[in-house]
């Protein structure tokens, strides 16, 4: 969208100066200030900056308190299955909210309350309430995000503002990881808890930039527009019946089953062929996704209204089958690095395409959020059984039988959108009712 260069002026109904504003919106297409752009950029940025502070960091920490791995596996999995259950919920909270970034504030806050927790008490009970705060926290952030992206630039422009924050995200977990890892290196694992502390001032004052007047309520809840004479059915039972979300629920169900166990196992075949360099070598596995993903989001979002969704997914899925395959048949721990340029791909195509689709699918119910729940269940499910099986398979047949079963998850999920995966891509205004069904 291009950007107004012209100079402040009054607004005429309240001498209000709206300054950068957006080049007037063609066909009452919404025009975000350039300032509230930017602050959803780097409100994106930093809050992937704290959200890194968790995660691996704490197995590291908690380790160095003397915890034993069965209790740090507890409150792991405790975290993970509250992340998991508040998943509609927390879309749900969103869909009810008034305004989404209070809520995103005061899950923040939460979030750097945690990490204040973890690193003042690491005893057992401040940490199990500090991880549950945690992921209850998450399950509203992340569709946080997408109803102000949609509130703020609408159905027709959400893909390549959906390709822009995964941009920011990836640079921004990048960054995190770099900086974390160096102050628990050169200061201790502890202070990786103060810094994603500290991180929070920086995420706040960001929303804080987000102008809350350009963020549409009912467009950000998949709403049609006030003044529309077809609002659409606001049922919550007549969107959860629709098979393009019942179908692509399934394929990210099996985008996960297929993803999820790939880069423990590749991590734990690298260690055994090359202990000395393993982990400098997973962390250029972690890293080389991370920029392809901030590379290629934006194009992501923009080919997805130029080609539609179908084909993006289609390459993702292809993306994810190929990784499979070579890390099956590649030895060399080296060239495994190179091998993460597809999951980079995959990364890239679905960070954009499950927000975007879903807000195809919802646009107009009034529930966007809770079908973004109802997919992230799916995403939560199909990660957890990922790693369970791809680690039954490499313990009973070997890494190359369990990579080639994970490859052959994705093929599957690929034929499923071939088949039977209709196109939810809008071509207009008009566009607005629900998908093929």
């Amino acid at each position: 969208m291009l950007l107004s260069r012209k100079p402040k002026h009054a607004d005429r109904d309240g001498g209000v100066e709206k300054d950068n504003v957006a080049a007037p919106p063609a066909a009452g297409l919404p025009a975000p200030s350039r300032q509230s752009q930017r602050g959803l950029d780097w409100f994106i940025f930093f809050l992937a900056d704290v959200q890194t502070g968790f995660g691996p960091f704490i197995a590291v920490y908690l380790t160095t308190q003397k915890w034993t791995q069965v209790e740090i596996g507890f409150v792991l999995s405790i975290g993970g299955i509250v992340a998991l259950i508040g998943q509609i919920p927390g879309g749900a909270i969103i869909d009810a909210a008034k305004s989404e970034r209070l809520v995103a504030a005061l899950a923040i806050a939460t979030i750097g309350c945690c990490a204040l927790a973890y690193a003042a008490m690491p005893i057992f009970p401040v940490v199990v309430t500090a991880a549950t705060l945690h992921a209850m926290a998450s399950c509203v952030l992340g569709p946080a995000i997408a109803a102000i992206s949609l509130g703020l630039v609408g159905p027709l422009a959400i893909g390549e503002r959906l390709g822009r924050n995964a941009r920011f995200a990836s640079l921004g977990n990048g960054v995190a990881a770099a900086v974390m890892g160096t102050a628990g290196y050169l200061l201790s694992s502890r202070s990786v808890f103060l810094v994603t502390f500290l991180l929070v001032i920086p995420t706040l004052i960001a929303l804080s930039r987000i102008r809350e007047h350009e963020i549409d309520i009912a467009r950000s809840h998949g709403e049609m527009p006030r003044e529309s004479a077809d609002r659409g059915d606001t049922n919550i039972w007549h969107l959860i019946r629709q098979r393009p979300l019942i179908v692509f629920a399934l394929s990210v169900l099996m985008l996960q089953l297929a993803n999820a166990a790939m880069m423990p196992l590749m991590a734990s075949a690298v260690t055994a062929r090359s202990a000395q360099w393993a982990t400098v070598l997973v962390a250029f596995c972690i890293v080389v996704p991370q920029a392809i993903v901030a590379l290629l989001s934006p194009t992501v979002g923009r080919k997805a209204q130029l080609w539609g969704r179908r084909p993006l997914l289609l390459i993702g899925f292809a993306a994810l089958a190929i990784r499979g395959l070579l890390f099956a048949i590649v030895r060399d721990p080296y060239l495994l690095v190179l091998v993460q340029v597809f999951d980079g791909i995959t990364a890239a195509v679905f960070a954009v395409m499950i927000p975007l689709i879903v807000a195809d699918v919802a646009f107009g119910s009034g529930h966007f959020n809770l079908a973004q729940g109802i997919v992230g269940t799916a995403t939560g499910i199909g990660a957890s059984l990922s790693t369970v099986l791809g680690g039954y398979v490499s313990d009973k047949f070997g890494n190359a039988t369990a990579f080639i079963g994970l490859s052959a998850v994705a093929a599957a999920g690929l034929l499923l959108i071939f088949f039977v995966m209709p196109e939810t891509r809008r071509t207009g205004l008009a566009a607005t009712k629900e998908t093929a069904g």
